[in-house]
């Protein structure tokens, strides 16, 4: 089979356009064609080059799934687990031309495994091509691929109803899957909805109508892209333009450096910076080329100021009289992408507008049910979950509602220890807390209280498994201060559940939320110039991670109480392993819930070899040797 020559291609980009370039993905569930109906499309357009397609044909006899014909799909499917697995695991970007418009065309996973890349692919698209396989009809991943095209914002969506040349070109199969999905999609916001029979496999309906389907009387795919008007109404918004960079090359000059999200802005304007909320005017607005008189939606440029203002990476400039919201509370949707679960008090990294700053989801309102749109009750998200939730950040950041701006309403949430990209939110709105509540400025610091007691305050964090021995140790530890005539207090696992936290259980969320507010109280027990005794099993790293950052350099140190497990049981002084292995205690750490070891402590402690009180001694002369006492 030939295919086209370079110049053909050539002279495709080359074609004159009369509509902005349109960005569009594909999704859907695994197996539905996705990567099929692109390069499908590709060929049909004259867009592969001839060697492409001599590889392509080489691949298919290798790789392919279709006999000995062409296996369009591996024209985008390029990674060999991709090949070998028959699945998109990466989001393929695809660049092509018609006559009449230019595309950019984002071909993302169905697996659910890879549910973030397909959200990554949505978020700059504008129109979104849902496949669904005719025979199997809607499935759970068709409905959330759905819900999070809407979510992030795109409004025109294809319902391509693929392979139907496996339903002997039905009618009624498609009528009956469409009239489903429109059912579905009623509530999800997407202005322009169209439903497509076709076959990726042999171009029915992908670039010309079909002569198999002549009860179908709408336009073929390629027709409807070329023709639908999304119109980016970006430049018509309230200027907006998140500094992402203080470009300052010589102390004669100091621009700020950014991509505007929205709106127009020209030398002489009057703008807003937050979140200070003080206002300059713009001196200046230097392009790629130098200075430009005026410059609007989607244009990275340096702006100068004619007015001395202390800005910084992540504040935002906005039009004087159309403000975004400013705080430090907000209600999100968040779409979860990690295979560790959200809890609420847990701490992440937020990046949203240039900007990164540490982040707490304080409460998940519900989760949504991506089949039926309802609203379930949950204490968690876990992997491709979609909730809302409200979220409190370090300090106030600017923003708009990312129904109002997809550039400034979006953010990420980061795990702070492994890096990892956790969810993708969306802000609704900010969350309005009283306005009396201020820091009080205190008389006397923690320095002076320190200076008074003779000693630096500290955190000693006794962490292991139930019956490690953390408690003996740590009653001993505080004996032999007290002797010394140091300011101590402690802080043990059961004496607070019998007060501050007698209303938490025991389940993966509670034991979150028992770690936090131990960890604001240990925070005020620093300040006061204590050294503060906590003994906690505290099971995951991220709690204890999270305890730390609130206190700090120096002022947390961990001491892992490290008792093999055999010896925990045969000691267990509550007997709570003998009711947990009998099943009468659920959520018990180390029988049916995991307990994650310390990766770097300040104090690793042989419990299982040595003496509680030479294991006591060890501490205290680790405090001597940090200079805390």
């Amino acid at each position: 089979m030939g295919g086209p020559a370079s110049t053909d291609v050539a002279a495709s980009l080359a074609g004159a356009t009369t509509l902005p370039a349109l960005r569009f993905l594909t999704c859907g569930s695994v197996d539905d064609g996705k990567s099929t109906l692109i390069g499908r499309l590709l060929y049909e357009q004259n867009l592969i080059f001839d060697d492409h397609l001599a590889a392509l044909e080489r691949d298919s006899k290798k790789h392919g799934t279709t006999g000995a014909e062409i296996d369009f799909a591996l024209l985008l499917d390029g990674l060999e687990a991709e090949r070998e697995q028959g699945i998109t695991i990466d989001v393929a970007y695809r660049y092509f031309s018609t006559k009449r418009r230019a595309f950019i065309v984002a071909d993302t996973p169905g697996h659910e495994q890879y549910t973030r890349n397909m959200a990554t692919g949505a978020s700059n698209a504008d129109v979104a091509v849902l496949l669904v396989d005719a025979r199997k009809g809607l499935l759970t991943q068709t409905h959330r691929h759905a819900v999070i095209a809407s979510l992030l914002g795109i409004r025109y969506a294809v319902l391509a109803v693929n392979k139907i040349d496996l339903v002997e070109y039905d009618r009624t199969a498609f009528d009956r899957i469409t009239a489903d999905f429109f059912e579905f999609a009623a509530t999800l916001g997407f202005k322009d909805l169209k439903s497509i029979p076709i076959s990726a496999r042999y171009g029915d309906n992908v670039s010309k109508r079909s002569e198999r389907t002549p009860w179908y009387s709408g336009p073929h795919l390629l027709e409807y892209l070329e023709a639908v008007d999304v119109e980016d109404g970006r430049s018509g918004k309230p200027f907006r333009m998140p500094v992402q960079w203080v470009n300052r090359p010589n102390s004669d000059f100091r621009g700020f450096a950014g991509t505007i999200a929205s709106g127009r802005v020209k030398p002489s304007d009057e703008i807003a910076v937050l979140p200070s909320g003080r206002t300059a005017r713009i001196k200046a607005i230097v392009g790629a080329g130098g200075d430009v008189e005026a410059a609007s939606a989607g244009d990275s440029v340096t702006i100068t100021l004619a007015d001395e203002i202390d800005i910084a990476r992540g504040d935002m400039f906005a039009a004087v009289r159309e403000r975004p919201q400013v705080a430090d509370q907000f209600a999100a949707h968040l779409v979860w992408m990690s295979s560790e679960n959200m809890f609420p008090g847990r701490s992440y990294l937020m990046k949203i507008n240039n900007s990164t700053l540490a982040a707490t989801v304080t409460e998940l309102k519900h989760q949504l049910d991506v089949n039926t749109m309802s609203k379930l009750a949950a204490k968690t998200l876990a992997l491709n979950d979609v909730g809302i939730c409200n979220l409190s950040v370090a300090r106030p950041v600017a923003f708009d509602p990312y129904a109002d701006n997809r550039d400034t309403g979006a953010f990420i949430l980061i795990d702070r220890y492994s890096n990892e990209t956790v969810a993708a939110g969306m802000i609704d709105f900010a969350l309005r807390r009283a306005t009396n509540i201020h820091h009080q400025n205190l008389t006397v610091s923690k320095a002076e209280r320190s200076r008074l007691m003779h000693h630096r305050p500290a955190v000693l964090w006794f962490t292991g498994l139930p019956g490690a021995g953390k408690s003996t140790i740590a009653n001993l530890v505080e004996a032999g201060l007290n002797a010394r005539g140091i300011h101590s207090v402690m802080l043990d696992g059961d004496n607070v559940r019998h007060g501050l936290n007698k209303d938490l259980g025991f389940t993966e969320s509670d034991r979150v939320e028992n770690i936090r507010r131990i960890g604001e109280v240990a925070k005020l027990m620093i300040d006061a110039g204590l050294i503060v005794l906590c003994s906690f099993i505290s099971p995951f790293r991220a709690e204890r991670r999270m305890v730390r950052g609130l206190l700090d350099a120096g002022e947390f140190i961990e001491v892992f109480v490290d008792t093999p497990l055999d010896q925990c049981i045969a000691r267990d002084p509550k007997g709570l392993y003998r009711r947990a292995l009998a099943g009468e205690i659920k959520n018990f750490t180390g029988v049916d819930q995991p307990y994650e070891t310390p990766e770097n402590p300040e104090l690793h402690l042989l419990a299982g070899r040595k003496d509680p009180d030479k294991l006591a001694n060890e501490v205290i002369e680790e405090l001597a040797r940090k200079k805390i006492v």
